[in-house]
């Protein structure tokens, strides 16, 4: 085994290991909070459905690379690799999705009640399922054509349009439909990323001018803790520069992955590597601005979260 391929075998496996041990943890306390009777939030619904989209992300395409990076080429037989590229796809797509759901909700919940979403304000908790089911049925039916250009390692030479992932191939006979495919793709992610920008920006003006209003509630207040409202603020920002950070780099990877030929290894790995960025470190940002993880069901009617705004 090569050098760069151990190199590359083992951050494969640090981010996968990483990736799942933090989703897992998510899981852990969803389920903990339950066997303890605590009360789950509104947004709790559409966080598990995130992580399970994570997890999805991280064992069809974290597993995989690692694996290929330790030298196992030939692991996956057709059937193998068009289901691994089919659940992966779904998974980001779910993810993305459910990213955006959890932004527009939550901008819905703190908006005022005299604005213009005041009646969605109180009628979005009832489609919290309905809208994650919908999500996970979407992307099944828009990826269903995937598995077309996926096939096990081929060791003919007569495809000329072929490109290698390590562990499988994929064959891009028909260029320009890939081309549109990719196009829709981006489309869509896009019109998702500016609804996520959009509703964030809401949210952090209406934390904003909820703390302007206070301020004069905490002038003798000389505690260096941080406000309720610049934590949720700080939350938002975190996430969202995350996720749009890591869907720039993403996009740009799929648009070189799609025009380009022969593919170097390295902006091969990268581009895996990308990918299941966002499913491993999402939950720790979780985690990290949940109130409830280090005192679980403690002085429960004294805990908020800054992530739900209910």
């Amino acid at each position: 085994m090569a050098s760069r391929d151990l190199v590359i075998g083992m951050i494969f496996s640090l981010q996968t290991v990483v990736g799942i041990l933090g989703n897992f943890s998510i899981l852990y306390f969803y389920l903990f909070l339950h066997l303890t009777g605590c009360k789950l939030r509104s947004t709790d619904l559409i966080l598990k459905n995130l992580t399970v989209a994570n997890l999805l992300v991280i064992f069809s395409k974290g597993v995989p690379q690692m694996m290929a990076g330790f030298g196992l080429k030939d692991f996956l037989n057709d059937f193998g690799c068009k289901f691994v590229f089919y659940v992966h796809r779904v998974g980001r797509d779910v993810s993305i999705g459910t990213t955006c759901l959890l932004s527009v909700f939550q901008a819905m919940t703190i908006s005022p009640l005299n604005s213009r979403w005041a009646e969605l304000k109180v009628k979005a908790h009832k489609y919290i399922a309905t809208s994650n089911i919908f999500c996970w049925i979407l992307n099944l039916m828009l990826n269903i054509s995937l598995p077309l250009y996926m096939t096990a390692k081929i060791n003919n030479t007569n495809f000329t349009q072929r490109e290698d992932y390590g562990y499988c191939d994929a064959i891009l006979d028909d260029t320009v439909t890939l081309t549109i495919y990719v196009a829709l793709i981006l489309c869509r992610d896009g019109f998702f990323l500016v609804l996520i920008v959009s509703a964030s920006s809401f949210m952090v003006f209406i934390l904003h001018r909820h703390k302007q209003q206070v301020r004069y509630m905490q002038r003798n207040n000389l505690s260096p803790r941080s406000s309720p409202e610049s934590t949720a603020t700080q939350s938002i920002l975190v996430l969202v520069c995350t996720f749009v950070s890591l869907w720039t780099l993403s996009s740009t990877s799929l648009i070189c992955l799609t025009v380009l030929n022969n593919l170097s290894w390295w902006l091969r790995d990268t581009s895996a590597l990308i990918h299941a960025c966002f499913p491993t470190v999402s939950p720790y940002i979780l985690i990290n601005y949940d109130s409830r993880v280090p005192r679980v069901c403690f002085a429960w009617n004294g805990i908020r979260n800054p992530l739900n705004f209910s």
